[in-house]
């Protein structure tokens, strides 16, 4: 396996913040609808967070996982980031995605593991590149998602093989060559078979990623292994895989639902129950699932015990026809090691963190921070509140959602 799909993310320290319990500028995002799911302003409420001790049974201490929506690199967001560095033109030597992605900075690289949704492929260096439908990206964008903090990124989307073999090698060039793990898509059949191993703090983590389809482009004959597709047996398997590869947490990145649709659909709800369901010797085969491709942002619930992110909706995306799909939510869980050898990691902490796409110009903005910031912008009060109301839209707050910052 190579060096850069098994590096360790970098070890961060644990760093305890006490926030305070409510944003006061939070009041006008409570739901006043039928009272069946929890008034956002409640679930607004951050609660201090004292730094957790390392269990005595094994020594090892938590860790936070964050993963984020998709980055839908549209020709405005192409556009942008050639503003950003200087440059003219699609064929310009030079694009810096680092500006619009910098609101994003303070929770991506506070945690110990930091996953994106690479929605796109890259194109040659010098371009041409392009935004909808056939999506080629420029490469620096992996260079500016490295260094805002994350480590590894799932590939696997309906739009994988928009420039082909070609899109997907030259993607996986430049993600390796940033630094970025990857996973869902793959170059050789024996790469398509080495799980994605990560180090958080003690811990290692798998992260596996598939997608519903690839736009009606056909995967080519002899070549599978180009991007992985929604097979629920071999999702299952690749999950037993990774555990006896040595993965403590294994993670699935599904990327799936009904475009512009706030429920899950059935497909996602059938998926999620038959995934955590499945166990091997009385312990779980997936620990988390994340899911990308709606391009608005989606409830999360607890299944069979196990947390499911139906959608985190668009990290980042040009200006769509539909305003939600410049709304996300990043998902943040802190694992809690085991009380005693063989025993799981187990999630202690679940929090989501609203995040809105300001345009001209085009930033991501973390909104609690934003409107705590700078209580007099409605919109965003508002845009907050549509993404907790789809957030919690399935009770998660009994289970011990919250909102962070």
């Amino acid at each position: 396996m190579s060096p850069v799909r098994r590096a360790q993310a970098a070890r961060r320290r644990w760093i305890a913040c006490a926030v305070a319990a409510a944003l006061g500028s939070l009041a006008a995002c409570g739901d006043e609808s039928d009272g069946e799911s929890r008034p956002a302003a409640e679930a607004a409420e951050v609660a201090e967070v004292a730094e957790p001790e390392a269990l005595s049974g094994t020594g090892a201490e938590p860790f936070t996982l964050v993963a984020t929506g998709d980055l839908l690199i549209h020709d405005s967001v192409i556009r942008q980031a050639a503003t950003d560095a200087g440059t003219v033109g699609y064929a310009a030597d030079d694009y810096e995605f680092g500006t619009m992605l910098a609101g994003a900075r303070d929770v991506v690289a506070d945690a110990d593991l930091a996953l994106c949704h690479m929605e796109t492929v890259y194109g040659a260096d010098g371009g041409p590149y392009s935004g909808y439908p056939l999506f080629t990206t420029p490469p620096q964008i992996a260079e500016a998602v490295r260094d805002v903090g994350y480590d590894s990124c799932s590939t696997a989307s309906n739009h994988t093989l928009d420039d082909g073999p070609d899109g997907v090698a030259r993607t996986l060039d430049a993600m390796e060559l940033a630094g970025l793990g990857h996973a869902g898509s793959a170059r050789t059949e024996g790469e398509a078979g080495e799980p994605t191993l990560l180090r958080a703090g003690d811990a290692t983590v798998a992260q596996l990623a598939y997608t519903y389809g690839t736009n009606g482009i056909p995967v080519p004959d002899g070549q599978p292994w180009l991007v992985n597709l929604i097979d629920p047996e071999r999702i299952v398997a690749d999950a037993r895989a990774a555990r006896r590869a040595g993965a403590d947490v294994v993670v699935v990145s599904l990327h799936w639902g009904t475009e512009y649709q706030e429920a899950p659909d059935e497909l996602q709800l059938s998926l999620a129950e038959e995934l955590t369901a499945s166990a091997s010797d009385g312990r779980r085969d997936i620990d988390l699932i994340i899911g990308t491709h709606a391009h608005v942002p989606q409830a999360y619930e607890k299944v069979n015990g196990t947390w499911v992110v139906y959608g985190m909706g668009d990290q980042l995306a040009g200006v769509m026809n539909d305003p939600r799909g410049q709304m996300s939510s990043a998902a943040r869980f802190t694992f809690a090691p085991p009380a005693a050898e063989g025993e799981p990691w187990r999630v202690e902490r679940a929090e989501y963190i609203p995040f809105v796409v300001d345009n001209d110009p085009i930033a991501v903005v973390n909104l609690p921070r934003a409107v705590e910031r700078d209580p007099a912008r409605a919109d965003h009060a508002a845009t907050l509140k549509t993404i907790s109301d789809a957030v919690l839209s399935r009770d998660a707050a009994e289970d011990g959602l919250v909102m962070g910052r």
